[in-house]
């Protein structure tokens, strides 16, 4: 079995045409929790595939996407002020 980790991915790209582009990738993958924000329960291959998904969409002089790996101790003190639920992964075991 392999070990999910939990990925708090934000990206802030400058055309719509690549964001839209990287909103359905990273729906495969994950959550959208905010316009720009995903929550995605992954493995290292899975992640490594988005990763190559979305470099191959941003251009790397103008756009940015950040990939936070959240710890184990970190993930269940998660808190949410308005809108909005954590998403859970029934298998996930966050290292």
């Amino acid at each position: 079995m392999n070990t999910k980790s939990l990925f708090l991915v934000c990206f802030d790209i400058v055309s719509d045409k690549v964001r839209y582009r990287a909103v359905k990738v990273l729906l495969k993958y994950g959550t959208r929790v905010q316009k720009s924000v995903f929550e995605c329960h992954l493995d290292d291959r899975q992640y490594l595939d988005l990763k190559k998904e979305l470099e191959r969409l941003i251009d790397h002089n103008q756009d940015s996407v950040r990939y936070y790996q959240l710890c184990k101790n970190c993930a269940p003190n998660v808190q949410i002020s308005g809108l909005g639920i954590f998403t859970r992964d029934e298998e996930l075991i966050i290292i």
